[in-house]
């Protein structure tokens, strides 16, 4: 007799099958939105006078520069360059300027230019408009 493979039992959930909803009159409404929707609405952004502050978790010296996602409530980023005489800080102006559609003098590192940790301010924008441009951005 031939010994059978073993194969592993199929775990709910983890597939992701739009979820069908009714309301009130028992008209099918629309499935959910995917989670980038609730990723971007956790990212910490402060809305001031002259524009918006971001927090931001940097990866410096990764295989290459791009926005990740949110992480803990700060955007999660991944840089090429090492953290070295401002390398990583001048790759991340660039980054964030290109995403966001913005001018690099309208991006500037507001709080912790030595660690991982960043406060970014950027001038001349909305929260909607960063979040949504950011949506945009994310590989």
């Amino acid at each position: 007799m031939a010994a059978r493979r073993a194969t592993s039992p199929r775990v709910a959930g983890t597939t992701r099958e739009p979820q069908i909803r009714y309301d009130a009159a028992g008209q099918m409404s629309k499935p959910e939105e995917s989670g980038a929707v609730g990723e971007w609405s956790r990212l910490a952004i402060t809305e001031r006078a002259e524009g918006v502050r971001i927090s931001v978790q940097v990866r410096p010296k990764s295989s290459r520069s791009a926005i990740v996602g949110v992480r803990e409530g700060a955007l999660d980023v991944s840089l090429t360059a090492p953290p070295v005489e401002g390398a990583a800080n001048a790759e991340l102006v660039k980054l964030l300027s290109r995403a966001l559609d913005v001018r690099k003098s309208d991006v500037q590192i507001a709080l912790g230019a030595s660690g991982r940790s960043k406060v970014v301010a950027v001038r001349g924008l909305k929260e909607a408009e960063a979040r949504k441009r950011l949506a945009g951005a994310k590989r």
